[in-house]
């Protein structure tokens, strides 16, 4: 494929631990999706999440190690390059998000939630400035002996941060002050033993899903952002029969144009394909999908809409897929080889 000026850019996260690059840069063939690898960084071990600037100059990455950090990378034709020391966060940090002048980090191993604030150059502070440490437990044995945030982002409104935690069965609301001060506006408890990992926001901006790990089932909730309050309604399978072993799902996406919703689910190693109504409260599983490889520990659509990506962890490669537009479900149309890959994310 010839990269074009008009071709995007996809930043693949990997675990260097599990031999993984670092961070991989691809061309985005606009037209098929296809992706073409251009570059990789491994200036940090284990970038398991991504974020990108408003601007796409700044991308920044957690270093999901035990003492855990936050780095920022300038982007390049080509690899992206260090721009500032690393910044020292919770333990275990698996996701990332920008909201007002700060990044925020989800701190898997601590359960807590750091706020890094930014210069006027986009580099973070030498030092986080807040950081919100989360309380209570679950009833499953290993998985929820404490808290565990596993993901952090803004609300539609820009007004709230959210945060989810596997280990307590929530979600937190949040505030963020002037000084970087994260302070618990309201928790909202989910089933017991649910696991909650990830959230997406109807592109309506009322109703929000949650995506629980220890059970494959979607968490359907209405969401007001003038009062920052979250309200489950009801809960949906993600899988027509669930296999034995081990099943874990790990992403879900909703379509630009609110119609579809996709998730991923480790193990069972399958895409679920959710039709919505109108009102966005009844997700209808249509269909599943092989994701393609093996452990797909995250799932992103392109901007246009037309492309979905898996990050298929221990197969080590990132499956894409061309979406019916009428029907929502997604047909393989290629892979590029990504040891460990763990998030896939586009400018």
């Amino acid at each position: 494929m010839v990269v074009g000026r008009h071709a995007g850019r996809a930043y693949i996260g990997s675990f260097t631990a599990a031999g993984g690059p670092g961070v991989l840069t691809a061309a985005v063939d606009p037209d098929t999706g296809a992706l073409t690898a251009i570059g990789a960084t491994d200036a940090v071990a284990d970038p398991s999440y991504l974020a990108l600037s408003p601007a796409g100059d700044m991308l920044y990455a957690v270093s999901e190690t035990t003492d855990g950090a936050l780095a920022a990378f300038r982007t390049t034709g080509g690899a992206p390059e260090l721009a500032a020391p690393l910044v020292p966060v919770g333990s275990a940090p698996t996701h990332l998000a920008l909201h007002a002048g700060h990044v925020l980090t989800a701190d898997y191993r601590s359960g807590s939630v750091t706020a890094v604030p930014l210069g006027a150059d986009g580099t973070p502070a030498p030092a986080a400035s807040g950081q919100l440490r989360h309380t209570g437990s679950g009833p499953h044995p290993q998985r929820q002996q404490g808290p565990h945030a596993h993901q952090v982002l803004p609300d539609p409104s820009g007004r709230w941060a959210v945060s989810v935690d596997l280990g307590t069965d929530s979600v937190r609301v949040c505030a963020l002050d002037g000084n970087g001060d994260l302070t618990l506006h309201r928790e909202v408890a989910l089933r017991p033993g649910s696991g909650p990992r990830h959230l997406v926001f109807h592109p309506r901006g009322d109703r929000a899903y949650v995506l629980n790990e220890l059970s494959p089932t979607l968490t359907v909730c209405a969401w007001d952002a003038e009062d920052g309050t979250l309200k489950p309604l009801g809960e949906v399978q993600l899988l027509v029969d669930v296999p034995d072993g081990d099943v874990y799902p790990s992403e879900v996406v909703v379509a630009p144009d609110g119609r579809f919703l996709w998730t991923a689910t480790r193990g069972a190693d399958v895409l679920s394909v959710l039709a919505l109504d109108e009102a966005g409260d009844t997700p209808r599983l249509t269909a599943t999908v092989s994701c393609g490889g093996h452990w797909p520990r995250d799932l992103a659509i392109d901007p246009s809409g037309r492309h979905l990506y898996a990050a298929n962890e221990r197969s080590g490669d990132v499956t894409w897929f061309t979406i019916d537009q009428e029907t929502g479900i997604p047909r393989q149309a290629g892979a590029i080889e990504a040891p460990a890959a763990s998030c896939v994310i586009f400018d």
